[in-house]
């Protein structure tokens, strides 16, 4: 299970219409524990791409990357630890700002 510390999230714009729905971007900066293959020194965030279309929301996809260098971390999350950003995001994207 993951722990999420901090969050920011801005909304995509799409000026020409071209994507149906919107999209969100999220910053989700996340707790890891040490003996997790994850885990990192310099701490780790997931960075999220949610789209939200009427009644429907999901998540797109998804990029782990090590805090400070900003570099790619080659990992798939657990199917449950998803469900668990999926969730946060759906319950959190309405908090951006302009």
């Amino acid at each position: 299970m993951i722990t999420i510390t901090e969050f920011s999230v801005d909304k995509i714009r799409d000026p020409f219409g071209i994507v149906a729905g919107d999209r969100y971007e999220f910053r989700l900066e996340l707790d890891i524990e040490e003996d997790d293959e994850l885990y990192s020194e310099s701490g780790v965030y997931v960075r999220v791409i949610f789209r939200v279309d009427g009644e429907e929301s999901r998540m797109v996809k998804y990029e782990l990357h090590e805090r400070g260098s900003d570099r790619y971390l080659d990992f798939d999350l657990e199917e449950e630890e998803e469900k668990q950003i999926e969730a946060f995001c759906r319950e959190h994207y309405s908090e951006w700002e302009e």
